[in-house]
């Protein structure tokens, strides 16, 4: 491999990776150290430097909501994009500070606002040249639509990289972000989609009958599942769709949740929040359904924000045949980061990044675009 960055091959890799998921709530900042030799045996991770979470102002995340639902005008976009790319900056810059770490590169994700990928279209907004000046190193970022440019749903992108993390097969690990994702890996094929709404319509539905942004824990959501609503609104065509497939705010976010409302309504609160919680699960578990048979003694791991909402995980457990533990590898929120910064090492290296059995793009493609110090 010929490293397309002028970086010393006689240590490891500091790679930082920034992450902001579907559920617009902040960035996580991870550094880590990676073997860039590695690649080959699908063991380049060698350990975490240091995480950082920073949440989004009230306001910021306001904007990037309304982005998400089309109500913001082109002028605030383009200052949108600026204002995500001086958070992301700053967020990656205290990180170093405090680990007293200069990276060799960054990995820049970006905030999802729209996604449509049967158009051949995703949009992440940060400015990557803030970033860049920030921290004086090489940022890559953009990585989706070159998946998409080959016909690929431009996501998920993280099965890849959940190989080089978790290793031999099998297993099933299940991302409950704002969006839920699932990547099973029998040791020879990789199978990933989103499964459908994961913890945006449960955050969504706190802010607007609880004043929060999200139910701590999901307390309050003890009520009883109003099953007929459930079932209707598990007749949604995304869960016809066969694999390759790749969801978002678009479909399980305000507007959906506004096309609901009379009939959520209809009901006591905590029996709305707990209908919700159902909706992911049982998505999840039908989706899942999709890779079985399953090993025997095969058990999932969970992360992401989700796997804190105790009526979710309950929901789960009754709906899906799996036994489910907490992924407990790295600390909450950090995972996906730590992905991102593994698929920007693997640009640098010019090696591909994404999965054309999981995307459905027509090959495998180095991902990202590069900007310099």
């Amino acid at each position: 491999m010929q490293p397309r960055l002028l970086i010393p091959d006689d240590r490891p890799w500091r790679v930082l990776g920034l992450m902001s998921g579907t559920s617009a709530d902040g960035v996580d900042v991870v550094a880590i150290e990676v073997d860039p030799g590695g690649f080959p045996d699908g063991k380049p991770f060698r350990r975490l430097l240091g995480h950082r979470s920073s949440d989004y102002p009230a306001q910021l995340r306001e904007r990037v909501l309304a982005a998400a639902s089309n109500r913001l005008i082109p002028e605030e976009l383009c200052i949108l994009q600026r204002s995500l790319g001086d958070h992301h900056a700053q967020a990656a810059r205290t990180l170093c500070e405090e680990l007293a770490l200069r990276p060799d590169l960054a990995s820049l994700h970006g905030q999802t606002v729209q996604h449509h990928p049967t158009k051949g279209a995703s949009l992440q907004l940060a400015d990557p040249y803030v970033l860049a000046e920030a921290l004086e190193c090489p940022v890559v970022w953009d990585l989706r639509r070159r998946d998409l440019a080959l016909g690929g749903q431009g996501a998920p992108l993280v099965p890849l990289p959940e190989r080089w993390l978790h290793g031999a097969g099998p297993w099933l690990a299940l991302n409950l972000g704002g969006i839920a994702n699932l990547t099973f890996w029998d040791g020879q094929r990789t199978q990933a989609w989103d499964t459908g709404p994961g913890m945006s319509l449960l955050d969504l539905a706190a802010k607007r009958w609880l004043g929060l942004s999200f139910d701590p824990d999901g307390t309050s959501a003890s009520g009883a599942v109003a099953e007929p609503l459930l079932d209707r609104w598990l007749r949604h065509p995304y869960f016809r769709l066969a694999p390759p497939k790749s969801t978002g705010r678009e479909v399980f976010g305000e507007a959906w949740l506004d096309q609901e409302t009379t009939l959520l309504e209809a009901l006591p609160l905590a029996d709305r929040l707990a209908t919700l919680a159902a909706f992911t699960a049982a998505s999840v578990s039908i989706e899942a359904a999709r890779t079985a048979p399953w090993p025997e003694g095969i058990g999932g791991l969970v992360s992401g924000g989700g796997a804190r909402h105790l009526r979710l995980r309950a929901e789960l457990a009754k709906r899906l045949p799996l036994p489910l533990e907490d992924d407990a590898t790295f600390p909450s929120g950090a995972r996906e980061a730590v992905s991102w910064a593994l698929l920007g090492a693997a640009s640098a290296l010019g090696i591909p990044g994404n999965l054309p059995e999981v995307t459905g793009a027509s090959r495998a493609a180095v991902l990202g675009s590069w900007v310099w110090p």
